[in-house]
């Protein structure tokens, strides 16, 4: 069973253009695979695009905010897990 490692947290989400900030506890990188889990927000999803200020990046630092490019709507506190195989 793969291990799940809270790396992040929700803070909003663009409905129109399906992207969540998420504020990182975590590095995280492109292709890294993604747990969301919240109050009515359960679902996985691979980091294929993420932004810091509008700019593409291919990883991001603890603390740092990003925007998270996601299959799903997202919501406010919903906690983004990382799934290590």
């Amino acid at each position: 069973m793969a291990k799940e490692k809270k790396v992040g947290e929700v803070t909003h989400y663009f409905g129109k253009i399906g992207v969540a900030i998420v504020k990182l506890s975590s590095q995280l990188k492109i292709g890294d695979k993604l747990h969301i889990k919240g109050h009515t927000t359960d679902f996985e999803d691979e980091v294929t695009s993420m932004q810091i200020n509008h700019q593409p990046v291919e990883k991001a630092a603890p603390k740092e905010e990003i925007g998270l490019k996601v299959k799903e709507a997202t919501r406010e506190g919903d906690v983004v897990f990382k799934i290590e195989e």
